[in-house]
């Protein structure tokens, strides 16, 4: 292939064009950095609860076990296992036929020992005239008074005696002795029971009030204490709040009684006990649930998110946003972490804007972007939404 004497004209002038395009003026090409885009979040003084969440136990108001106080053969069983009972309610029959015997004899026996008060009585009644016109002894007259004082003796005891045995009649129904739910029966008909008897017949158990008894280290007991103290100021008694297995708060609140006066000396813990109302008997006795003890609470604290805080040589710092969009990279000292977000003992003002996000590109000084974080949009609009009326259309997007 041949190259024509045009052919390498055109080459060189195009060769020649390009230089002078590159010696000529200089055209803006540079292409500008946009400001980095930062979430923030406005420092606002709030409540702040410091909580800490315990495994517990459910313990029964009261309890009380169902014992014979009579010996003898069960007859019937006369409630329904697991149902409610109230106090007084008849539970157990234990066979009568031996005590209304046992009743009958006394009864007998202090109709005979009245009888003899009677005769003693009439005897020295009769004797009185005659010692004082000594047609008898003196001696004769103090029998006659101290055998009526005998058979007085007589018929009190016999008196008691029946008492006792009509008292032992009574026994032989086991009544409740409390309001509750009754649990099993732990004895069957034609059992032979006595007070003696290591084994109760059955329990009854009060469960519209539970305890749930807590146990939480003896060294934070002194910051319990506080919160309680501060906390009976305000409403009279520390709250506790039940969670449900997914962590969630149940619809189930207590109050806390007491802390324990003993540590164990095993693991070191205190029993703390809560007194929980428990009407649609959701909790039974010896379940393990999750309790929310508050330790502190303050009503204006300062608080960021647990993302916010950058530790750089151990040392926390907050990147804040002033109000010409340049950052600031501030020293803070973060207090209790609760639910995520800091407590700020120091180093934040309350006005303050924080960044949450898009910090990764930061410098002292950089210009920014401020993006409100989602959260408080979330919450403004959330305000506004509830003071529109009812009927009102909200668009959706």
């Amino acid at each position: 292939m041949k190259i024509t004497p045009w052919g390498r004209c055109g080459g060189l002038h195009a060769l020649l064009l390009a230089t002078l395009v590159g010696c000529g003026p200089k055209t803006d090409l540079d292409v500008h950095t946009p400001a980095p885009l930062v979430a923030v979040e406005t420092v606002t003084p709030g409540r702040f609860e410091l909580n800490e969440v315990l495994p517990a136990r459910v313990v029964p108001v009261r309890i009380a076990e169902i014992r014979p106080q009579v010996s003898g053969i069960v007859r019937r069983r006369l409630f329904e296992q697991g149902a409610p009972v109230r106090a007084g309610q008849a539970l157990f029959e234990i066979d009568p036929a031996p005590f209304r015997a046992e009743e009958e004899t006394a009864a007998a026996a202090l109709r005979r020992a009245e009888s003899a008060l009677a005769r003693a009585g009439t005897q020295a009644e009769r004797l009185q005239p005659l010692v004082k016109a000594d047609a008898v002894s003196r001696q004769v007259y103090d029998d006659a008074v101290s055998q009526r004082e005998q058979a007085a003796a007589d018929v009190a005891q016999a008196r008691a005696i029946l008492s006792r045995r009509r008292l032992d009649l009574q026994f032989a129904t086991v009544s409740a002795p409390i309001n509750g739910r009754i649990d099993q029966a732990l004895v069957t008909e034609g059992a032979l029971v006595g007070s003696g008897d290591s084994t109760p017949m059955a329990r009854v158990q009060q469960i519209d009030q539970v305890y749930v008894d807590v146990r939480r280290p003896a060294a934070s007991l002194d910051g319990l204490r506080q919160a309680m103290v501060a906390q009976a100021s305000r409403d009279g008694g520390l709250p506790v709040t039940l969670l449900r297995d997914d962590g969630s708060p149940a619809d189930l609140t207590g109050r806390l009684l007491f802390s324990g006066i003993s540590v164990d000396v095993d693991t070191g813990d205190i029993l703390l006990r809560v007194l929980v109302d428990n009407p649609k008997q959701r909790l039974l006795p010896g379940m393990f649930v999750r309790a929310r003890v508050p330790l502190a609470r303050f009503d204006a604290a300062l608080t960021v998110p647990q993302q916010a805080v950058v530790r750089v040589a151990g040392k926390p710092h907050v990147w804040t946003v002033n109000a010409q969009a340049k950052t600031q990279f501030s020293a803070v000292d973060p207090g209790e972490l609760s639910e995520g977000r800091y407590h700020v003992m120091s180093g934040l003002a309350a006005g303050q804007k924080v960044v949450v996000a898009g910090m990764e590109r930061l410098a002292e000084g950089t210009q920014v972007q401020v993006q409100v974080q989602m959260r408080q949009v979330r919450q403004v609009r959330q305000a506004r939404l509830a003071a529109l009326p009812a009927d009102t259309a909200i668009p959706v997007r």
